[in-house]
């Protein structure tokens, strides 16, 4: 494994999971200089963690200035990790560091790329271009604003829009990756890693996960929301994770109905707004912009062969 050339001072191990507090603080002091607000959260990381697959010790580093955790990296699936400097540390070669680490780790996988998610135009960003990293896509951030009206999206006949019920997780689960992978080139993610995500976040309850089944029973569409709560005190954000329908059952609204569902369901359980990310391979940003969300951010995935 690639060894941190590190400055002085500073130390580097593997990381563990109780470590997650220590790496959600970097990262949100990270986005809130680049961004103005702190999109990620705690729980993220925690579910993140919490997959089967995923071996926290051999997948992460953890940059010290003494027992405090100044920068981070991790390879989270074949090609893509991610990391995050304190930005009371820049300039002083971290990210440099962090990133070839990524590289090695991820040839040591047996990848052929490796990249990572990055807001447009920050340091991140321009780092990672001048070590030669690409861009493979562009995400957006979009969000509906506290107040904004939740247009009805009615279902074709014979379709309903619930609360998935435990034994159709599965089904869902079937849904979720059948669409992404039309789309995304990974492996399929195991039902269990997919549900950590869902069931083994923290804080999750059953009414997040949603589902739209036809006039036979069968599970055609999904989504998966989240309710951020904020550490300020401010009212939470409900957050779309997920969001699919099978491939035989578009163009009929079924999307925006689920969309505007997690709208509703979000408002009831007390978020202000809603929000979500798509990303340029997708073609759904009109989908969003249609129910009236607004981009608040953009950023891009850089990557670099190995």
């Amino acid at each position: 494994m690639h060894t941190l050339d590190l400055p002085p001072g500073l130390t580097s191990r593997p990381l563990s999971e109780d470590d997650a507090r220590a790496v959600y603080e970097v990262m949100a002091a990270q986005e809130q200089a680049d961004l103005g607000t702190v999109e990620i959260e705690e729980a993220d990381i925690v579910a993140d963690w919490g997959r089967p697959s995923f071996e926290v010790a051999a997948s992460t580093v953890g940059v010290f200035d003494g027992d405090r955790l100044v920068g981070y990296a991790e390879v989270t699936a074949a090609d893509r990790g991610d990391a995050a400097v304190d930005p009371r540390h820049r300039g002083r070669g971290i990210g440099t560091a962090l990133a070839l680490w990524m590289q090695d780790a991820a040839r040591a996988r047996g990848s052929t790329v490796i990249g990572m998610p990055v807001p447009e135009g920050s340091s991140g960003d321009l780092l990672l271009a001048a070590l030669g990293y690409r861009v493979r896509w562009t995400s957006w951030v979009l969000k509906l604003p506290p107040g904004a009206t939740i247009v009805d999206r009615p279902l074709p006949e014979g379709y309903v829009l619930r609360e998935a019920r435990p034994e159709e997780y599965p089904a869902v689960h079937t849904v979720a990756e059948d669409a992404f992978l039309e789309w995304s080139v990974r492996d399929r993610e195991p039902y269990d890693d997919f549900m950590a995500q869902i069931t083994g976040r923290p804080g999750f309850a059953p009414w997040q996960l949603r589902l739209v089944a036809d006039a036979a029973g069968d599970v055609v569409g999904m989504a998966h929301l989240t309710l951020a709560i904020t550490e300020d005190g401010s009212p939470p954000e409900a957050y779309v994770a997920r969001l699919a329908v099978r491939r035989d059952q578009r163009h009929q609204g079924l999307a925006q109905a689920l969309m505007v569902d997690a709208f509703r369901v979000g408002r009831e359980h007390g978020a202000e707004s809603s929000c979500l990310s798509t990303d340029s391979r997708t073609g759904a940003l009109g989908l969003y912009e249609k129910v009236g969300m607004e981009v608040t951010s953009v950023w891009v995935n850089r990557a670099i062969d190995l």
